[in-house]
């Protein structure tokens, strides 16, 4: 007779049992910070995937007659218009002219003229323009596209190479766990910072060597903690159980015990992405962040930074969609922490 999947409590009511990630999934959905996080970087994701294919201008295209254009949903012709007609008058109050001249007249006119014949004029910058004439918004989500990728290339790599040799390292002991933590150790000691700059200024600037600075020390610290679990475990009775069936070590280490750090890694891993965003954002506005045309979040909030006093929008909208995705990452992170270490919890919801 197959067994009942129904169990009976003190009080001989039946249940279902709740497998660990159901109940995290639960204590998850009831913090409501956490989940209106989840649903941020979803939609983050989202917009920088179909970027391609959403309604916006190409993100690498001038047109340098809307350079620096504010942000507006009425057409690039018409805020051009306005801002050249501004222009003429406080030039004819400045030179206490009664009225426009003839040439100024002709400008404006000629300029009306070319609006409503030429279909570019006819754009809408939500998000407004650079000094080349470039579309923010396309800007921001291909930059959007550049960050949030080495937030998640860091991660996978020190994921990978984190929980491997912090696994092997955890459940050999002896001499191959201090090898591999005396060589953690030597590279927690390097300069990181001057090694990424020697290395951008050596192979130039390009994605792949900023993904490659990105990796370098990414996996040390979750080597460390993936050891420590390991150690704390390694010894549990179902360890026991599958060492004396004939288990593998490899068996144990990826079978047995890297599961049960899971939570663990998951929480480290949120948190992690931030931290290499924030790193990509340093080096580019060091200048080593990815070359033009293509931008990040950071190279952006760089190049707006030169110009805030007299085009703070430019600054402004990269400078918020940052700030705003690393702070869900972070909710996202501790949201995660109280769902999978309910003990841990600090007065989050139950």
């Amino acid at each position: 007779m197959p067994p009942d999947p129904l169990a009976s409590d003190a009080f001989d009511r039946t249940e279902r049992p709740v497998s660990p990630w159901a109940d995290a999934w639960r204590r998850l959905r009831r913090n409501r910070m956490a989940l209106a996080s989840l649903v941020i970087i979803a939609l983050y994701g989202l917009l920088c995937l179909a970027a391609p294919v959403l309604p916006i201008h190409p993100y690498a295209e001038q047109v340098v007659a809307h350079e620096n254009l504010p942000p507006s949903f009425r057409p690039a012709g018409q805020l051009m218009l306005a801002a050249r007609g501004t222009y003429l008058q406080e030039l004819r109050a400045a030179e206490n002219r009664a009225e426009l001249t003839a040439d100024e007249q002709a400008e404006l006119t000629g300029m009306a003229r070319a609006i409503r014949t030429d279909p570019v004029h006819r754009r809408h910058y939500w998000l407004g323009t650079d000094e080349l004439g470039r579309d923010m918004l396309s800007r921001l989500l291909y930059g959007g596209r550049i960050s949030i990728l080495i937030g998640l290339v860091g991660t996978l790599t020190s994921m990978l190479l984190g929980i491997a040799l912090g696994s092997i390292a955890g459940y050999a002991g002896g001499t191959l766990d201090n090898l591999i933590m005396r060589f953690v150790d030597i590279m927690y000691g390097l300069p990181y910072m001057l090694l990424v700059i020697i290395m951008m200024a050596l192979f130039g600037r390009n994605i792949l060597n900023l993904f490659v600075a990105v990796a370098l020390i990414s996996w040390l610290t979750l080597c460390r903690v993936v050891r420590g679990q390991v150690i704390s475990l390694k010894h549990a009775e179902f360890v026991e159980a599958a060492r004396s069936m004939g288990a593998s070590p490899a068996r144990i280490i990826f079978r047995h015990l890297t599961p049960n750090t899971l939570g663990v890694i998951v929480v480290f891993s949120t948190l992690m992405v931030p931290q290499f965003i924030m790193t990509e954002s340093f080096l580019s506005f060091l200048g080593l962040g990815v070359s033009a045309p293509l931008a990040s979040w950071g190279s952006l909030v760089a190049e707006g930074a030169g110009v805030m006093s007299l085009y703070p929008w430019q600054l402004l909208g990269p400078a918020i969609a940052m700030t705003v995705f690393l702070f869900a990452m972070n909710f996202l992170g501790d949201g995660l922490r109280d769902a999978l270490d309910p003990q841990g919890r600090r007065g989050g919801p139950s």
